[in-house]
């Protein structure tokens, strides 16, 4: 693996996705909607979502996305001290998604384990606890770990429906980091009670009130990128050679940047148009794919820059904007490590997109109507039709637990319980 430089430095060490295994067309998707394709493929930027079958949810997805994290990033579980999940997929009033990641993957006692929640701002937060504990010393020389895993979904035939996605994405938070180093206590942040978006108790579907939600989102990328931008010009920080923003479609980045260049840099369209081809189209190839992930969008984005772009990016600072509904948001920077390229290269980052199966419309339709639908009884050979080397939601037990399922290595510790029994069974 690639070697880590001596540094004081703080930022993201490795990042790994995961995808359910089927997606739906977004032509095929248009076709049945009656709608033209150009609608969704154009409009939206999008060419497929990910569609989480009934043993999929964020526990698994966080599970397999940490579990490649540390396998494909020679990663010591044994030096991970912080488990945090982002997430505004809830499966539970109280225990958190983070618990079961932590105990499915065998990680030490001795690990500060929350979840973290504001609409799609939720990873953001975990990760900027996460760099925060590292740099306070709080680590002692330890690492942490932060998911961010969602399934988006919107009522069937609504507008929003052609925006659903799931999927998950795995940071590793260290010191001396070898892909990305962040830049501590330089962010620019902005806030504001709104209802944009939002999932009562109630309800499975979000709800989301679309051209106001737009209009914060802009709102929030001036907010956010004028506080930063204000304190880097104080500081004489050099020019963002690349941006990576919040997805929740692929166009709504393209909203955001041409925004930031005109309203807030004064860039005419021409210049916006170009800045974007050159410095944000290159981060939304996974998007396009996958669809929204809420809280790992970003970190999917900056994953697929990476993937494509690391190469030409060592040395150079890339800007990331979050932003969650509700809302707030966050401009801050990082510099892409030395060696960055060739370790990325090593952690296949598309590889979770590659071999998906394609559903056709009607078996898309069975799936959505049958969310909630969970299975129940759950006995320690209950069959899933998921890989035996993936996570897997078995069903609710007697008790109304949780269970899941997972190949684990053998030499793995287990934590005592009932999910953990039956889950190593």
């Amino acid at each position: 693996m690639t070697e880590r430089t001596s540094s004081s430095t703080v930022g993201i060490d490795a990042i790994a996705l995961a995808a359910p295994r089927t997606y739906l067309d977004l032509v095929d998707l248009a076709s049945a909607r009656g709608v033209p394709s150009d609608k969704y493929t154009k409009g939206l930027g999008a060419i497929r979502m990910a569609i989480a079958g009934r043993h999929e949810d964020p526990v698994s997805l966080g599970t397999d996305a940490a579990s490649r994290l540390f396998a494909r990033g020679g990663i010591d579980p044994s030096r991970i001290g912080y488990v945090a999940v982002g997430t505004e997929t809830g499966i539970d009033h109280s225990k958190p998604i983070a618990s079961y990641v932590h105990g499915l993957l065998g990680l030490p006692p001795s690990c500060r384990v929350f979840d973290t929640k504001h609409a799609c701002f939720g990873g953001t937060a975990a990760l900027m606890g996460a760099l925060e504990w590292i740099a306070s010393g709080a680590a002692r020389g330890r690492s942490a770990l932060v998911v961010c895993a969602d399934i988006a979904r919107y009522a069937l035939g609504s507008p929003g429906e052609p925006t659903q996605g799931a999927g998950a994405v795995a940071l590793l938070v260290s010191e001396r980091p070898r892909l990305l180093e962040l830049e501590i206590g330089h962010t620019g942040t902005f806030a504001r009670d709104v209802h944009d978006f939002w999932r009562p108790l109630s309800r499975r579907d979000a709800l989301v009130d679309g051209h106001f939600s737009v209009s914060c989102y802009l709102d929030a990328v001036a907010g956010a990128f004028g506080a930063w931008r204000d304190e880097d010009v104080r500081r004489g920080g050099d020019p963002l050679a690349r941006t990576a923003y919040h997805v929740p479609y692929v166009k709504m980045a393209k909203k955001a940047d041409r925004h930031r260049a005109i309203a807030c840099e004064g860039l005419d369209e021409a210049a916006a148009e170009a800045r974007f081809a050159r410095e944000v189209a290159p981060s939304l190839a996974f998007a396009a794919e996958v669809g929204n992930v809420y809280t790992g969008s970003l970190y999917m984005a900056l994953a697929a820059l990476l993937h494509a772009e690391a190469h030409v990016l060592e040395g150079a600072r890339v800007g990331l904007f979050s932003y969650g509904s509700g809302c707030v948001a966050e401009f801050f920077a990082g510099r892409v490590a030395a060696g960055a390229a060739g370790f990325a290269r090593e952690l296949a980052l598309d590889e979770p997109l590659r071999d998906r199966v394609r559903l056709d419309f009607d078996a898309y339709e069975a799936i959505r109507r049958a969310d909630g639908d969970e299975p129940a009884g759950v006995t320690a050979g209950s069959a899933v039709d998921l890989p035996s080397d993936r996570c897997a939601f078995v069903g609710i037990d007697a008790a109304e637990r949780r269970v899941y399922r997972r190949a684990s290595p053998a030499s793995a510790p287990r934590p005592e319980g009932s999910v953990a029994r039956i889950a190593a069974a």
